[in-house]
């Protein structure tokens, strides 16, 4: 179990240090913030870059994405808007629901505006719509990236187990939470209520689905951190849980003394756990005075008593099937090879495969016979497959089928 000490003085002392830097940035750039406090985005007009990623660092301001502004982070938005009373702005319960049904609200009050010809109170609801879309997905953007730097930092640094255990239990409520709050975005509710308006379908449905798969992506990074260390803390609550079991166990025995069981005759089930050694034996022929003992052991020798058994008279071997294949398999290249001869004998004259077939009354199949004849002369080297000329006389099998059926082969010699 891992425990973590640090000096309460020097962990207040950097509070207090890091909490008046942050304070300072919001009074020295304090009109940039409330020009985007009342605005859309925050005007960079003002703000030099080294301010700009100041301000960013500090979670101030935030940038939704790489192709939109920089806008104020949720909490310091809400800060405001506590300040001035902004009655407009303030939120009592600022869970996903009531956000959700905020939304419902200003769209209607938008559409209302549109059909109405209010084009300046049109473009308010419209305004009014991206601040609130933005402080949803700040909201989970800060819940995400707070969770997922408390997992990297003290998560695992806690002064006893009970701690430990809440705090997973806590870790695990708030992805729990989370994700029912994501799930509480139904982008198919959101197309029916915003329908054909293309600024609301853009905020609404496509920036919004957008926001939301960087999130769940973002949470499920989250959740394969926890369930990593989840699984860090197991391995160190069995080994905490072994020490202090034997601590305890030595507490109540302080006479205990670990035995040595390599001289112990009769060993634990748990501890022996080799195989038996089978005990080898052999004669030392170099010396002269055991010869008398170990003529006498092999004397005394049981001699194996042979049963007889019966024995009955072999009949004949019966072929077997491989066999049989095997001898008409070579008689059939046998009597191939004497049409190949009969062929050169011949002077070159062709002659038909199925003819000499008919004329040495062989008992072989035309088919079987024609692709042996076939086979002979591919198995035939390449210079001896020069030396002959086969012609298959082959057919077409119909107008449809591209088959070509075999009818006789002719063989000659080249000239």
């Amino acid at each position: 179990m891992m425990v973590g000490v640090s000096d309460p003085h020097t962990l207040e002392s950097r509070l207090i240090s890091t909490g008046a830097e942050r304070l300072a940035l919001l009074g020295k750039h304090a009109e940039a913030l409330m020009a985007g406090y009342a605005r859309d985005e925050v005007p960079l007009a003002g703000l030099s870059k080294t301010a700009l990623n100041r301000l960013l660092a500090a979670r101030i301001l935030w940038r939704p994405d790489e192709q939109g502004g920089v806008k104020l982070a949720p909490k310091v938005r809400e800060l405001i808007a506590e300040m001035l009373a902004d009655e407009t702005r303030r939120h009592v319960n600022a869970d996903v629901a009531e956000t959700l049904e905020l939304l419902r609200s200003l769209v209607q009050s938008y559409r209302e505006a549109r059909d109405a010809g209010e084009y300046w109170r049109q473009a308010q609801q419209l305004l009014r719509l991206r601040q609130e879309v933005d402080d949803l997905n700040g909201r989970f953007a800060d819940a995400i990236d707070s969770l997922w730097r408390r997992l990297n930092s003290d998560f695992g640094f806690v002064s006893r187990l009970g701690d430990k255990i809440r705090e997973n239990e806590r870790a695990q409520k708030q992805i729990v939470r989370l994700l029912d709050g994501l799930e509480l975005i139904d982008l198919a509710e959101l197309i029916e209520l915003v329908g054909s308006d293309g600024a609301l379908r853009k905020l609404l449905v496509s920036g919004l689905q957008h926001q939301l798969t960087q999130h769940y992506t973002s949470l499920r990074e989250v959740q394969r951190r926890m369930i990593e260390l989840l699984a860090r803390f197991r391995q160190q609550q069995s080994r905490s849980r072994l020490v202090a079991g034997m601590a305890a166990f030595l507490h109540e025995h302080p006479g205990f003394v670990p035995g040595n069981y390599a001289r112990r005759s009769e060993v634990p089930a748990l501890v022996n756990r080799a195989a038996p050694m089978i005990a080898a034996g052999a004669a030392a022929l170099d010396h002269d005075a055991d010869t008398r003992t170990l003529t006498g052991l092999l004397h005394r020798l049981p001699m194996p008593a042979p049963s007889p058994e019966p024995v009955s008279a072999a009949g004949a071997a019966a072929p077997q099937g491989n066999t049989l294949v095997a001898a008409r398999h070579q008689a059939l290249k046998e009597d191939v090879e004497r049409f190949y001869l009969t062929v050169v004998d011949s002077g070159g004259q062709p002659l038909s495969a199925l003819e000499y077939l008919q004329e040495s009354e062989f008992e072989w199949g035309e088919e079987i016979w024609l692709f042996q004849v076939i086979a002979e002369h591919q198995g035939l080297p390449r210079g001896e497959q020069r030396a002959f000329r086969l012609h298959q006389q082959e057919t077409q099998a119909s107008p449809f089928n591209h088959l070509r059926l075999i009818h006789d082969v002719i063989l000659q010699l080249n000239a």
